[in-house]
This record gives C-alpha cells, structure tokens and sequence, in this order.
C-alpha cells in the first residue's frame, strides 16, 4: 500500500465488460488483441485488470517477471511516443531523430519499471468504473476509482487519442493532477538546462533504482 501511495505521488500513472465493476480476473481479457477494435473504455479497463493480475502474483514474479507481463500491457495501451512527445514541449522539435527514438525507448522503459517497481503487493484492490466523456478534440475520458480496502480510493480519470484506429492512452490524472504535468515540467527544464545526455541519464537512473 505505501509503494502504491508513492506510485500515485510519481506517476499520478498508462469491455463488453461489466458495466459498473472490475471484473475478477479470468472474466474479462487482460490483453489486447491486435486484430479486435477497443473503445476507449475497453483498453483502461483491459489495463487495469492486468495491473491487478500482476499485484496478486507480485511477490512470485518478481521485479523482472512484473516488468515482462507489464511491458506488453502498456505498450498496446499508452501512445507513449505521442507522451514523449508531450512532456518535452516544444523542445521536440530541437531534438534529432536519433534522439526521439531513443527518448521514447528509455520513458518507455521508465514507465513500465514504474508500474512493475510499485505494483508488487496485492491487498484486495480493485478498479471501478464511473464513465467517460467526450472531448471537444474528438478524445475521451474514461473515470475510474482505484478502489483500496484500507486506504482512501483513488480517482483515475484515463485520456485517450485515436492512433490509427486504435484507442490509446496519452495522460493519466489522478485525484486532478496530471501526469504530464508535472513530467513536462520536469523534463523541459533538464533539457534547456543540462541538455538532452543529461536528461536521459536521469531517466535511466531511476530505471536502475526501480530494478535494484
């Protein structure tokens, strides 16, 4: 429970199901399948429910077992080339090609430590479904309530773009505060600071205290 309350503090974190309740595991799908379409409120709670089938196993798995099982959930579910994208600003532009692909392999590679480094333990959680609203720029927004037996539940609310045909998430707040936010706040000022080798290192330091 404290990893998790840290995780929400770094974070704020990246059908057909039931209506109002998460489902147990093994009643919905915990993976996306690549030749099905998702409506945006099929890939949160897709997500969700692998996150809690990796809470319940946590221990067993291990750091790096967290990570494999992770890494598959949020690559199909985060655009996280289009978060990368969003947390430097404009300084993308100023960046090669080299460097966004490498900026988007390594907060790739943050975000699934992240979720695998603080969903370790599981204590009778479970997510809820609320609903969804639609943006004026033709996104949605999927509210959840991270629902924690012994501790204040947590306001999820999803934002998610169409790539392609496929619904992807781009930010996540939690209990108001946005994600990208506070990333972009934070990588903008290291790059226009210290510049990009800088910034990547810092990442890649955290990555390095999530796996040890």
């Amino acid at each position: 429970m404290k990893n998790i309350r840290l995780f929400i503090g770094f974070f704020i974190i990246f059908l057909g199901l039931s209506s109002s309740l998460f489902a147990a595991p093994g009643e919905i799908e915990t993976t996306l399948n690549v030749e099905k379409s998702y409506d945006a409120k099929d890939v949160v709670l897709i997500f969700q429910n692998e996150l809690i089938d990796v809470m319940k196993h946590g221990k067993e798995l291990g750091f790096r077992g967290r990570y494999d099982k992770l890494e598959s959930a949020i690559l199909e579910s985060h655009d996280l080339t289009k978060i990368a994208r969003i947390v430097v600003g404009k300084e993308w532009k100023k960046l090669s090609n080299e460097q966004k692909l490498k900026l988007t392999d390594v907060f790739s590679r943050l975000s699934i430590s992240a979720y695998a480094y603080n969903f370790k333990e599981f204590s009778g959680e479970s997510f809820e479904y609320v609903s969804e609203d639609q943006t004026a720029r033709g996104g949605v927004i999927v509210h959840t309530t991270f629902i924690r037996p012994d501790d204040k539940d947590v306001k999820f609310d999803y934002m998610l773009k169409k790539v392609a045909n496929n619904w992807r998430i781009i930010n996540i707040i939690a209990n108001g505060v946005s994600d990208l936010a506070l990333k972009r706040s934070e990588y903008t000022s290291v790059l226009k600071r210290q510049g990009f080798d800088t910034l990547i290192a810092k990442i890649n330091e955290k990555i390095d205290n999530y796996a040890k």
